[in-house]
């Protein structure tokens, strides 16, 4: 081994206290087994922050395998593409540290203990709760010798630092229901406030769900294939991020990211998708294209097109951007293709995965909105009306969801339908409020659903 890739990163220490707790000798083996296995970040995403990886030179280097390993085959990541990844971070001045050199990164692959990775990413976490244990210990110690202290304010806030190492979440969230009854009087005479809410872009849906998605919802949209659910779900995307600049995670299992942006620009420009596609865009379609874009460039929409996502990945990638962008909203396209552990029964697989999207969406306080595919019910109905029912495996996204749309067009079974151009938005579950209907126009040359109202963008 080379010997600075052993010397430890600097210890930060109290004033007169002890070097922090770290495993350095868990992080490089960690570190390494994923250079090795990219899939074990799935793997450890429910349990392990790579934030809690002391060593910089390591943590960037989980960083860069987390990057490459969406675009080569777990094969081809090896020490050289790690190593390519992390100079052209160097290069760009996105890398903040010096980076591990190649031969470095030679010698850390070959510390790899394949079969041990859950037992010494424990460690590291059992070690950054000391850590953070031993910090807090030295606040509260710094504020008992204040000549300012307060025992009403400084002991309840180093009690509160205490209780947050282990994240003890279930003590903070239980209440004395006679704690509650004060605010359950108040709610009884003001009316619901919009605050904290995202808009999705209908008037009406507004007006129903009391201003919008609510932090902690889960929200299933089912639809029936080719009744635009992407188109739609695009949308939901367009309102929060361009239109009031929320953060947003578009996560696309079918369409290709160039095809998703398309449409995009081409509804918020009203520009016919198939000119676009055809390249056959007009002098006037194209200066609207330009305006639109200028609208949509700094929005803080985030489009990721993979065919594998599971759910500790998704977990990985929300739990990034909350820290880093403020998340607020995820759209997932579609349900039943997320990837899910090998099961004999597929409908309890779903179970599964609607169930911890729903934790999800209450753990990061965000909206998660997921599409879902509904089976052949409704053709076997005269009015060809969905109904939550008609989810596949339905039983387990019924009770996870707190809101399901169903998204019904009847042009899409008879062409000349007198209610051509229009699509019909079926709150049939609404958790905490009322189910109801709402009619919109559906613009499928711009690709777009737009209120009936105004179908001014």
């Amino acid at each position: 081994m080379s010997a600075d890739l052993w010397d430890a990163p600097a210890d930060e220490t109290g004033l007169d206290g002890p070097a922090r707790p770290r495993d350095l000798d868990a992080e490089h083996i960690v570190v390494a087994n994923v250079m090795r296995q990219p899939e074990l970040i799935d793997d450890l995403a429910a349990a392990f922050d790579p934030a809690d990886i002391t060593d910089d030179r390591l943590r960037w280097v989980w960083h860069a395998v987390d990057e490459i390993r969406q675009k080569l085959t777990a094969g081809e990541i090896r020490y050289e593409a790690v190593n390519t990844q992390l100079q052209a971070w160097k290069a760009s001045g996105y890398l903040p540290i010096v980076p591990l050199t190649r031969d470095q990164l030679v010698d850390l692959y070959g510390r790899a203990q394949l079969g041990s990775t859950t037992w010494y990413a424990a460690s590291i976490t059992k070690k950054a709760a000391a850590a953070r244990l031993v910090a807090h210990g030295y606040e509260a110690i710094a504020r008992g010798r204040s000549a300012a202290f307060d025992p009403d304010e400084d002991v309840p806030a180093a009690q509160a630092q205490l209780d947050g190492v282990l994240g003890a979440t279930d003590q903070a969230d239980m209440a004395v229901v006679g704690d509650l009854l004060a605010g359950s009087l108040e709610r009884a005479v003001t009316k619901p406030t919009t605050e904290n809410r995202i808009p999705t872009g209908f008037i009406d849906l507004d007006l129903l769900l009391s201003g919008g998605w609510a932090p902690g919802q889960m929200v299933v949209v089912g639809a029936r294939p080719a009744m635009g659910k992407t188109t739609f779900a695009l949308g939901l995307a367009r309102a929060a991020a361009v239109k009031h600049s929320i953060p947003t995670l578009f996560q696309s299992l079918e369409m290709n990211k160039e095809d998703l942006a398309d449409t995009l620009l081409c509804s918020a420009a009203q520009v016919g998708l198939h000119h676009h596609k055809q390249g056959t865009v007009d002098p006037a379609g194209l200066t609207r294209l330009a305006k639109a874009a200028g609208q949509v460039r700094p929005a803080p929409l985030h489009i990721n097109e993979t065919g594998h996502l599971s759910v500790p990945l998704l977990r990985s990638q929300v739990r990034h951007l909350v820290r880093t962008v403020g998340l607020r909203l995820v759209i997932v396209d579609y349900l039943q293709l997320m990837y899910a552990p090998k099961s004999e029964n597929r409908q309890q697989a779903v179970a599964d995965m609607s169930r911890q999207l729903k934790l999800m969406a209450k753990e990061f306080g965000i909206t998660i909105i997921v599409l879902a595919q509904l089976n052949r019910g409704p053709e076997q109905r005269t009015d060809k009306r969905p109904q939550v029912s008609d989810l596949r495996e339905s039983g387990a996204i019924e009770q996870d969801a707190d809101i399901v749309v169903l998204l019904h067009r009847e042009d899409a079974y008879e062409r000349d339908s007198p209610r051509a151009g229009e699509a019909d938005l079926i709150v049939g579950k609404h958790r905490g409020g009322h189910p109801g209907d709402i009619t919109v126009a559906f613009q499928g040359h711009y690709g777009r659903f737009v209120d009936m109202a105004s179908e001014a963008s």
